[in-house]
């Protein structure tokens, strides 16, 4: 009786399991073309004045996901995010590791996923951000993301800033 009641729970609790995994929406794509991707954010970046915010990662990823979701359920986050950068999710996975695309970037996995890569209007690569940096006790800081997305704006980066 014992056995049957554990092969059950265990059916039904990978049931629920597989039915969430099915239902949420999945934040990189292994099967996107990523280059192109990147090429087309950038041109919709210079149409728009803004930067590149490339977060990189996978849905394995559980910091991938906890990161879009601090910052996606937080307005002011939000707002700084979309305000100032085209957001492209790109995939690292064991189904495309994005290998051309993440030597382009400076190899940036070295620090670990999530990683960030901001680039300018014309694509050059601005900064590298290690999520570590963005983290504080057991998440992320909405402070710290705050910062590094107000650090590396346009706005802020834009010597006229600092000619008055």
């Amino acid at each position: 009786m014992k056995k049957t009641i554990l092969i059950i729970a265990a059916f039904m609790f990978t049931a629920v399991a597989f039915a969430q995994d099915k239902n949420e929406a999945k934040l990189y794509d292994p099967t996107a073309n990523a280059k192109e991707d990147i090429a087309n954010a950038v041109k919709q970046a210079e149409n728009e004045g803004k930067h590149v915010l490339l977060q990189l990662g996978g849905n394995w990823c559980s910091w991938c996901i906890l990161f879009d979701k601090k910052v996606n359920s937080s307005e002011t986050l939000k707002n700084a995010m979309e305000s100032n950068y085209v957001v492209y999710h790109v995939n690292y996975s064991k189904e495309n590791k994005n290998k051309e695309v993440f030597a382009s970037l400076g190899y940036p996995q070295r620090f670990g996923f999530p990683v960030f890569v901001i680039l300018d209007k014309k694509g050059n690569r601005l900064h590298t951000q290690n999520s570590a940096y963005l983290q504080e006790g057991k998440g992320h800081s909405a402070k710290k993301i705050l910062a590094f997305f107000n650090h590396w704006s346009p706005k802020s980066i834009d010597p006229k800033q600092y000619n008055k």
